[in-house]
């Protein structure tokens, strides 16, 4: 009889933030760290980049994360967690 080893989720921690002296402005990367693998979705995961562009991708219905945890921890910045089976 064989065993088997399951398979560990792929998770991605992000913190973001916006600029306090712009009102509106974009959430963008501050961190991100990856346990597993988060392809296709790796490049869009760098600091600074647009928060926005990161979830369309990972939220994409072929890529499979969803999110799991968010957090604001002040008016200008929070952090999300996502997963994918």
């Amino acid at each position: 009889m064989a065993v088997r080893a399951t398979r560990q989720p792929d998770l991605v921690l992000i913190t973001w933030s916006r600029n306090p002296l712009v009102p509106g402005s974009p959430r963008r990367i501050v961190a991100a760290r990856v346990i597993g693998n988060s392809s296709p979705c790796r490049q869009d995961l760098r600091t600074n980049a647009l928060l926005s562009t990161a979830l369309a991708c990972l939220l994409d219905r072929d890529v499979g994360f969803k999110i799991v945890f968010r957090k604001n921890t002040s008016s200008i910045s929070g952090y999300l967690l996502l997963q994918r089976n």
